[in-house]
């Protein structure tokens, strides 16, 4: 059977046969859905035969690649058979794509309802109905082979025309196609369903996770014109270490020294940035220097981080119980003020995007230091305005002085994170918080991303620099001494060329 599953037919049989064995061995198996490694920022292409569309030039000089469709007749029968192969709708929630018992059933129950259906089907044609149903019924669809490449980060489908992927920070369209709508809101249902969480018209948005811990975001009508959109953030394979970074040149060895030293010494910590810049990525590896005996509890909209620490308690947010619109609901807020409760050491909240951020400035301030968190914003200085937004949002009507002394006195660093014009994703600013002077936040930043010749302020949006000392020590200095961290000066040093 796995023979079959992996192998991409070369020709149809010249007869059509009222039934096909799929395990007839005068097929040529290959490998379905891998990249040439010559071609690491390509998609894998769709499994199965189908019909490849030509491609078009829009008006605006792009242009739209080919598509692999399946055959009209495999596309009304998969449509037909989804809801015929399981016993009851969520039977197949767990089951996974791989798994050759599920597959071995699933493909024996199709050969069952073809026999008695009577369809007319080429082996080519029963091929392509089984690996089509395979995915759907224990993967997801016609982006599976997205979701199984591990050069692919993130997945973007625009209803069921448009697929898009990331691959080294690059988007690009990829020839995979859903049917129609309802096979794209089939797959969004089993990708939601195992949380417990509904896609219906009373809630056309939601947020979910794969079993990999993928991220999740899916919205339908009637805000979704061009049909269910899915967002999926792919989940590492590997947890991603701080050695990692280096590597890649996201940081250099001098400021993972610094970031250790920082953590460690329980300084809190923003981690700022656009979407898809490497927040949580960063978030993950500055968590991973939090010594071992300390308490971390970590609160996420979806449980996206990998903390290698045997001391840790995961909370994610958890929607109304269906039929309800509050009944059951946890929101990142609720989290936090349970959390303080529970005796931590450390709070790491994956995100602040709204009145959970007062929440968090008031644990930083009395007594829950070394905490991390991460907010979208383009610079450390825009960090502190939206820090200052979010706290209006909880109601409290304080004024904006409060609130700014409130952040001066919690926040230790803001760290931003970008990804650059080249695709690569780097920490290209590191600023400490100085305090208040009148009424305003005082910074400094301590470290900056340059590209040889630049002339402007402020980091750059190209590849090619280096992160820099800006020649300032910071003024927690002493507090890392006393961890341990006696810190070179050379660290935070210009360079001399």
């Amino acid at each position: 059977m796995s023979s079959f599953l992996q192998r991409r037919l070369k020709e149809e049989q010249p007869n059509p046969a009222p039934f096909a064995n799929p395990t007839d061995s005068d097929q040529t198996a290959s490998p379905a859905a891998r990249v040439p490694e010559s071609e690491p920022a390509q998609a894998p292409r769709r499994r199965g035969l189908g019909q490849m569309s030509q491609a078009m030039q829009l008006d605006t000089g792009y242009t739209v690649p080919s598509k692999a469709r399946v055959t009209p007749k495999v596309a009304q029968l998969r449509k037909q058979l989804r809801s015929k192969l399981l016993a009851f709708e969520d039977e197949g929630d767990q089951w996974r794509r791989g798994d050759a018992d599920k597959e071995q059933m699933i493909a024996g129950r199709i050969q069952t309802i073809i026999q008695k259906m009577g369809v007319q089907m080429t082996q080519a044609e029963l091929a392509e109905l089984t690996e089509g149903l395979l995915d759907d019924l224990l993967g997801f669809g016609a982006i599976q082979p997205l979701v199984e490449d591990p050069s692919c980060s993130e997945i973007m489908v625009n209803g069921p025309d448009v697929i898009f992927a990331e691959f080294k920070g690059k988007l690009v369209e990829t020839e995979m196609v859903f049917d129609d709508e309802d096979h794209v809101r089939f797959t969004a249902r089993r990708i939601v369903r195992p949380l417990g969480r509904d896609l219906s018209r009373t809630n056309p948005m939601v947020d979910a996770r794969l079993p990999d811990g993928s991220r999740v975001h899916v919205v339908s009508d009637p805000s979704a014109l061009n049909g269910t959109t899915i967002t999926i953030r792919k989940f590492p394979s590997k947890r991603i270490t701080v050695e990692d970074l280096i590597t890649w040149k996201s940081m250099t060895r001098d400021m993972a020294q610094f970031f250790e030293a920082a953590v460690v010494s329980r300084l809190n910590i923003v981690v700022s940035g656009g979407t898809g810049s490497g927040k949580t990525t960063l978030l993950n590896v500055l968590s991973s220097f939090i010594p071992e005996d300390e308490r971390i509890i970590t609160i996420e909209d979806s449980a996206e981080l990998q903390l290698a620490q045997r001391h840790v308690v995961r909370l994610e947010t958890a929607p109304p119980i269906p039929g309800s619109r509050t009944d059951g609901r946890l929101e990142i807020r609720d989290l936090v003020k349970g959390s303080l409760r529970m005796r931590p050491d450390r709070l790491v909240i994956g995100e602040c995007r709204s009145g959970e951020a007062l929440d968090m400035l008031q644990a930083m301030n009395t007594g829950h230091d070394g905490s991390l968190t991460t907010v979208h914003s383009n610079s450390p200085r825009d960090a502190i305005a939206r820090l200052e937004t979010l706290c209006m949002m909880a109601g409290m009507d304080l004024p904006v002085l409060t609130i700014r002394q409130q952040i001066a006195g919690a926040v230790d660093l803001i760290v931003q994170q970008a990804r650059l014009k080249d695709g690569s994703r780097k920490v290209v600013q590191v600023t400490e918080i100085q305090g208040m002077e009148g009424e305003n936040v005082t910074m400094q930043d301590l470290f900056l991303y340059r590209t040889p010749g630049q002339t402007d302020m402020g980091y750059s949006h190209e590849g090619g620099g280096r992160m820099e000392g800006t020649g300032f020590r910071p003024k927690k200095v002493e507090q890392f001494k006393q961890y341990g961290f006696n810190l070179p000066a050379r660290i935070f040093q210009p360079p001399k060329d």
